[in-house]
């Protein structure tokens, strides 16, 4: 609980009067956080406690997506152990300290586009696909954007690394590290359930073929 109350007492979101503040993010609050988090879990049998709206957002974001929230915090751990997160400049809607933004906040979108995304490789991925397959379709069930719908859709993927970033660490992405999948073939290799917190795209492959038989 220590090593947890100093790791989110120094995250950059904070303002510097806060940190001076003995139960700010203590170890004592951190507890009774964590407590929440247990007894109001799905899987729990006993008596919940008392918690606000983003305390039950939050442990539903991780019970249902559980592949990209332990994505998300082996970012922010990673950002505020190498300075990174201190670097970035803070946007005027950044900070939400109700919570009901904590997944999907600029502070760790913006960093991870620039560090685990580099739209450059990805731009690169969608120009191999085309010339390999002369046209760009997704790799798991072959939707193809342009072909539904025309022009709009025209040069359109999205791209996926095989083995998400959580699972590998910080590694040097090649193209092979890559696949270029539709939107829904995407969220499926990500999404959780109980004993698998993703899979690759050629086992959602294989999992569309035995729900088809």
């Amino acid at each position: 609980m220590h090593e947890l109350s100093e790791l989110l007492r120094s995250l950059p979101i904070h303002e510097p009067e806060a940190r001076t503040l003995p139960g700010f993010r203590s170890p004592n609050s951190v507890s009774r956080k964590i407590t929440d988090f247990v007894t109001n879990h799905p899987l729990y049998s006993g008596k919940p406690t008392r918690c606000g709206r983003p305390t039950l957002l939050m442990i539903e974001a991780l019970t249902e997506r559980e592949a990209e929230m332990l994505e998300a915090a082996q970012a922010i751990e990673e950002g505020i152990a190498s300075g990174e997160l201190h670097r970035l400049v803070k946007q005027p809607d950044e900070v939400d300290e109700s919570g009901s933004t904590a997944i999907e906040g600029r502070l760790l979108v913006r960093r991870a586009l620039a560090r685990e995304r580099d739209p450059k490789l990805r731009a690169l991925k969608i120009k191999q696909a085309q010339q390999d397959r002369g046209t760009l379709q997704c790799e798991v069930c072959d939707f193809d954007f342009a072909r539904t719908y025309g022009d709009l859709g025209d040069g359109y993927i999205e791209v996926h690394h095989v083995t998400p970033l959580h699972a590998s660490g910080a590694r040097k992405t090649k193209l092979a590290d890559l696949a270029c999948l539709c939107a829904n073939c995407h969220r499926m290799c990500h999404r959780s359930r109980p004993g698998e917190s993703w899979r690759t795209p050629a086992a959602l492959r294989e999992q569309m073929g035995k729900s088809a038989r």
